[in-house]
This record gives C-alpha cells, sequence and structure tokens, in this order.
C-alpha cells in the first residue's frame, strides 16, 4: 500500500484553534557511515551515551548515542540510510561555554579547529559553510553574542558537526514556565552568568543585594526563555 497523505481542507482551517496542540519532539539524525565499528568506537570516545546496538546477525544493524544533555540521538549502521558515508553536514551541538567543549574534546584526542565566528555575513568564499556564512575568521564572536561563536569537527567519514554557543536564547524559543537545564554543566554555566551580572547589579545599587536568590533566578529563566534580562 502507498503511504498515505492527509490535507487539511480549507473548511477545517477555521476550526484549527480549537484543536489540541500535539507535541512534535525531534528524536533522531541518521548519520551514514562506512564502518559501523569505527563509528561507534568514536562516539563512544566523545563521551556520548550508548543506547542501542542491535543487528539481525545478517544484513542490518542500528547503533544509537545520544550526546550529552542531548534529547536528540544519532543513529547509524548497516542498511538504515541509502546516503553517501559523510554527505550529513552542518549537525549542530548546542553549548553554554564553547571553549570548555572544544578542550573536552581534545582531552579525548578528537581534533577539531578553532573557535571561530563570520566575517560579516559573507555568504561566498572558501570556507565551509555554516549557518551564518561561509567566511571563518580565528576566535570567538567579539562581543561574545549569543548564537555567533562556533567550532567544527568531523567524524572518521567526514560527517560534519559544530558546536555553536548559546547562553541567551532570542525570544519566544523556549517557553519560560517550562524552563530546564539539560545538564548540571548548563546550570553551573547559567549560575556563573548570573553571578558576574548580579555584580554588576550591586554595583549600580551600592549595597548588598539580600534578595539576591530572586535575583538569579529570575535572571536565569529570562536568559534561558530570550525575554529582557533585569538590570
Amino acid at each position: 500500500m502507498a503511504n498515505a497523505t492527509y490535507e487539511v481542507k480549507a473548511s477545517d482551517a477555521a476550526g484549527e484553534a480549537s484543536v489540541a496542540k500535539v507535541d512534535m519532539k525531534f528524536e533522531i539524525v541518521i548519520i551514514p557511515v562506512s564502518d559501523v565499528e569505527r563509528a561507534k568506537e568514536f562516539y563512544g570516545g566523545l563521551g556520548w551515551r550508548l543506547d542501542a546496538d542491535f543487528d539481525n546477525g545478517e544484513d542490518f544493524r542500528v547503533v544509537q548515542f545520544t550526546p550529552p544533555g542531548s534529547g536528540c540521538s544519532v543513529i547509524f549502521g548497516k542498511n538504515v540510510t541509502g546516503a553517501a558515508p559523510g554527505s550529513a553536514q552542518g549537525l549542530y551541538l548546542i553549548v553554554s561555554d564553547i571553549e570548555a567543549a572544544c578542550e573536552s574534546l581534545l582531552r579525548r584526542g578528537v581534533k577539531i579547529g578553532k573557535v571561530f565566528h563570520g566575517g560579516a555575513d559573507v555568504y561566498s568564499g572558501p570556507d565551509e559553510p555554516y549557518l551564518f556564512g561561509r567566511i571563518r575568521v580565528d576566535g570567538p564572536d567579539p562581543e561574545h553574542r549569543s548564537y555567533r561563536s562556533f567550532a567544527s569537527f568531523s567524524d572518521p567519514d567526514g560527517n560534519g558537526w559544530l558546536f555553536q554557543e548559546i547562553t541567551e536564547r532570542l525570544p519566544g524559543r523556549i517557553d519560560s514556565t517550562a524552563t530546564t537545564f539539560a545538564s548540571a554543566s548548563d546550570l553551573a554555566s547559567a549560575f556563573r552568568r548570573a553571578e558576574a551580572a548580579h555584580g554588576e547589579h550591586e554595583k549600580r545599587l551600592g549595597h548588598r543585594d539580600e534578595d539576591w536568590q530572586d535575583w538569579y533566578a529570575a535572571y536565569m529563566i529570562a536568559e534561558q526563555s530570550g525575554k529582557q534580562l533585569p538590570q
């Protein structure tokens, strides 16, 4: 039977607001590899969690890994995709501290490029394309803006990954009523940024802020949900 398709009629659209919202959680990315054992060793060496390794003993195998703190996993194996090995590019890993993330891979013996930022949104040039252009300037973003600092690495087949540093989300990206931190290290990084900002807050006050806990909480939630930061 051919795959069925569904269409929303114009008459149904008017009632769309009354239909309950269905959450859609992005779960899996399939990575095309040529050597399953080599890929398994590489991704395990990154410190990612091995979730599954199934095979039928003949012509099928699927291996699943999940990066630390991620809600999305990667799958590779035998006969799980028709894509050419190494053809997956622009796979983004969001980190709150890009220097620390790079150092973590280097300690594991993984080759990773220098941290870079974009060259004025230039979309042509010799460098490998990424989200904000094609010219890579060494070093993190000079203004340390969220979303603007990157570092890249590849797996043994050439599938391309990028670290992207995000410390403050753009408005509307995360519901402030559902603010969460993916890991203890993410939470610790958020505390450090709040501490630095709170130090400036106390300078403006001219005395110790007795309600610093409330200020920290408000700052960390606003930073993650893209709302205006407290001053």
